[in-house]
């Protein structure tokens, strides 16, 4: 019986206080382009996507705009939604924390900690008080040395002075399994942000994390389970307190798979891959392997972080005013050309820069003369001769396949597109050497039987990044789209016919 591998990827759950930028779609392509390729490889694929809804600035947003918060983070989520069809992503769940099933197992996790105790006896939730500052943005109280000039390095505002009761995660009974966790390279990509994390937690320490908030005016958010006996204030503070937002949304990636029971839980998890930004690292490689460890859970195999889209070296931010909307932009450029452009121009892992110039020049260069001019030519070529066509594969040395998937196992992914497009242009080099249009008979019939084939290969290899483009293709090919299985040379049984061009330049 041959054993199916599975492969579970997940992206960060966004808030839902403003529409997204061209971040939030640049995690979403990334994470799509290797769901992907790894259902090519013949894996059984889970990708999950979602909205963070219960944090409290998505209240304060719902409350500045004058809409009640259940209608505002609706629309906010639709817009999310939106996006994903737009960008033609291959999720198999959108996940809304507002849902049901997330919010009564939030409750089961939070009651399953609480009630998980040190050889001392104590509890790994404890009811204690909380004094310090509060980055409403990131949810996370900070420490003078989080702060740069006062303010949150990450939003730019200066934090706000909170003290409560609170009830409180032990996290610090995690710490050394923590850094047992971060001391070997392999957990989190990319090493340095690894190190980072591992840094942090032996300057200060693992300290117990706040996880509840008192109840807000309009009572958003997730309810606390019923803890304690009744009359102690345990019991009243956890009736009148909420879900700290960050405890509760990590859940997510097991809400979403029907945790503890559910078939897809059992199938998928541990996770993979969690798809995360770098201003959200410690969340993930500290709180949530903490979190899971104390519930009894396994951790996932990886954390991957990228870095952030940048306009003029700065990170896209409402209050600089550079903040790019990635719908309007498929409205001006073909979805597959963007999903092209951000995994091509960035180098994974990194910070990187985006400019409409930038853009255009990927269109016309790569995209245009490069792919486009060869399926062009060779479609021409075919259809105008009509067949058969067969002969010696030639071209097919030129593909090192094997270089081009340890690109994308490393996470190299815009290396990744160094090699196919170095196949690309073997292409385009094989029809200039062998000048078709002077040929006839069997030498003819040989160099359309490479050209036809090696662009089937090619509409196998680009599905990842670009899979509308992919389908064209093989649509004018006459043939079926292909896996990694398929991409030997054989005999070419297609029905070759000219479309219009792939892509059209940009002016």
């Amino acid at each position: 019986m041959i054993t199916v591998k599975r492969f579970y990827i997940t992206t960060a759950i966004d808030y839902v206080n403003a529409r997204p930028h061209l971040g939030h779609a640049y995690e979403k392509i990334v994470s799509d382009v290797i769901a992907r390729w790894h259902r090519l490889k013949g894996e059984d694929v889970f990708f999950l996507t979602g909205t963070d809804e219960n944090a409290q600035k998505n209240e304060q947003a719902a409350r500045k705009a004058k809409i009640p918060v259940k209608k505002f983070v609706n629309q906010n989520s639709d817009r999310f939604e939106e996006l994903c069809r737009k960008l033609n992503l291959s999720h198999d769940y959108f996940i809304r924390t507002s849902e049901p099933k997330h919010k009564e197992l939030s409750k089961k996790i939070f009651k399953r900690v609480y009630n998980n105790k040190n050889n001392k006896g104590e509890r790994d939730i404890y009811l204690g008080d909380y004094k310090g500052l509060y980055c409403e943005g990131c949810e996370e109280f900070k420490t003078e040395k989080d702060l740069v000039n006062g303010k949150c390095p990450e939003h730019g505002t200066e934090p706000v002075e909170l003290e409560e009761e609170s009830f409180f995660f032990r996290m610090s009974r995690y710490q050394n399994r923590i850094e047992n966790l971060l001391s070997k390279p392999g957990f989190i990509f990319p090493d340095s942000r690894r190190i980072e994390m591992l840094n942090r937690i032996r300057e200060e320490g693992l300290k117990d994390l706040c996880i509840s908030r008192r109840k807000g005016p309009s009572d958003w958010g997730i309810d606390l389970p019923m803890l304690g006996e009744k009359g102690t204030k345990e019991h009243y503070l956890s009736g009148d307190s909420k879900i700290y937002v960050w405890f509760e949304a990590l859940l997510n990636y097991v809400s979403a798979l029907g945790y503890p029971n559910g078939k897809d839980f059992k199938k998928y998890w541990p996770a993979d891959i969690h798809m995360i930004g770098k201003g959200i690292n410690w969340f993930h490689s500290v709180i949530w392997p903490s979190m899971l460890l104390s519930a009894g859970m396994e951790l996932p195999k990886r954390i991957v972080v990228h870095g952030y889209i940048t306009v003029n070296g700065k990170k896209l931010s409402k209050s600089l005013g550079n903040v790019i909307d990635p719908v309007e932009l498929t409205k001006k450029y073909p979805v597959d050309a963007l999903r092209y452009f951000l995994v091509r121009e960035i180098p994974f892992g990194e910070d990187g820069d985006f400019s409409e110039d930038a853009l255009k020049a990927r269109i016309n260069g790569e995209l245009v003369a490069d792919l486009g001019n060869l399926v062009s030519r060779v479609l021409t070529l075919a259809e105008k001769h009509g067949g058969p066509f067969r002969g010696k594969p030639e071209l097919e040395k030129e593909l090192d396949f094997r270089s081009i998937e340890k690109k994308i196992d490393a996470l190299e992914l815009h290396h990744t597109l160094d090699g196919v497009w170095s196949f690309v242009r073997a292409c385009n080099k094989y029809i200039n050497d062998k000048e078709p249009w002077k040929l006839d008979g069997e030498e003819l019939s040989n160099v359309l039987y490479n050209l036809l084939e090696a662009v089937r290969v090619i509409s196998i290899l680009i599905l990842p990044f670009m899979p509308e483009i992919s389908g064209r293709i093989s649509k004018q090919l006459g043939v079926k789209v292909g896996t990694f299985k398929d991409l030997k040379f054989r005999a070419f049984k297609g029905k070759p016919r000219k479309g219009e061009h792939l892509f059209k330049k940009a002016e």
